[in-house]
């Protein structure tokens, strides 16, 4: 399927990210895999949120037996307060509840909130394959590694523990199904060390540079900016299998407002790479500002005409929070393509 449509953290446009309902709902509406993000317990659980940082996107600070848990980390020159999964066993977080992280834009979300609790990387195989078996088709995940340099840092190796459940799962290492992603190229580096032969892709921002690098490196560790370089697409091309960027390095409005599409999508298959991108949402604030329609952040713009230059490009895959849209505008793109045959 290309496109392929990924759901960012299960129909997360639906439902609160990182959550069973999300997951299963994700697929339901037609999504070929889901993207969690990866993080570690303080006894090696690996778990699905968006970062460690748990104060927003669980019932945690309003639980007075952790009250004492909130703390402020340093790492690679940044600071932040909050509470940590790496503080809690996964039997503590297995009592937490997950909240909507976008609550402001999607209030509706926030309706389910401390329904569902957190949930392990060995759940979500499970639910995958559950879901392939009873969809009869085959499904997958695009697995996010979050903040590796880090975790390795304090002695919670995610590369050694992330490959020690992918074959507890029983998955194989050559399985079509998985694709491995981080923002940090090392870790990609290090699974594949351990003889995992899954897709890997680097995760590219549109600013700022790799915590990996800049932890080992200092000021001097390149920015995103360097690897989108001919340059630098041919050095990662001998390293990972493809590229992950944020959706304002494939698409932009011109001076009059129509939609503009980069090279990078060409530049990145010239390298031999696969590219995706992230991520596709309908709510105006998330749309290229000549899509947007009202003044609502939340209301749904001119997502289509989005979604439809983006999946026309010739990418192989979209993050997308609703699947169902992506779906639906791929099967247009493919009716026009057979309509000209």
């Amino acid at each position: 399927m290309s496109p392929l449509v990924i759901g960012h953290r299960g129909a997360s446009g639906y439902r609160p990210e990182h959550t069973r309902s999300a997951y299963a709902l994700a697929f339901e509406l037609g999504a070929d895999s889901v993207e969690p993000d990866i993080v570690a317990t303080r006894d090696g659980v690996l778990v699905l949120r968006h970062e460690n940082d748990i104060s927003v996107t669980t019932d945690v600070a309003s639980r007075a037996e952790f009250t004492g848990r909130r703390t402020t980390k340093e790492f690679a020159g940044h600071t932040l307060t909050g509470w940590f999964t790496e503080d809690f066993t996964w039997a503590e977080l297995a009592t937490l509840r997950a909240r909507e992280r976008l609550a402001h834009v999607r209030p509706q979300n926030a309706q389910h909130d401390d329904r569902y609790p957190i949930m392990r990387l060995s759940d979500l195989f499970e639910l995958i394959d559950e879901a392939s078996n009873t969809s009869r088709r085959p499904l997958g995940m695009v697995a996010e590694i979050k903040n590796a340099a880090y975790f390795a840092s304090i002695s919670l190796p995610l590369d050694e523990l992330f490959v020690d459940e992918v074959r507890a799962a029983g998955w194989n290492d050559d399985d079509d199904r998985l694709i491995i992603e981080s923002f940090e190229a090392t870790v990609l580096e290090q699974i594949a060390a351990r003889g995992m032969t899954a897709r890997g892709v680097f995760l590219i921002a549109a600013t700022g540079q790799p915590l990996d690098q800049v932890a080992r490196l200092g000021a001097g560790a390149p920015y995103y900016s360097d690897y989108l370089t001919a340059t630098g697409l041919d050095a990662l091309s001998s390293t990972v299998d493809g590229i992950s960027v944020d959706k304002s390095l494939i698409i932009e409005a011109d001076a009059v407002g129509d939609l503009v599409i980069s090279s990078l999508v060409t530049d990145a298959h010239a390298a031999g790479l696969d590219i995706f991108c992230w991520t596709l949402r309908p709510e105006n604030a998330f749309l290229t500002a000549s899509c947007r329609r009202g003044d609502q952040p939340g209301s749904f713009g001119h997502w289509r005409d989005e979604f439809a230059a983006v999946m026309g490009s010739g990418i192989d895959g979209v993050f997308v929070d609703h699947p169902d849209l992506a779906v639906s505008v791929r099967d247009e793109l493919r009716s026009r393509v057979a309509a000209s045959v």
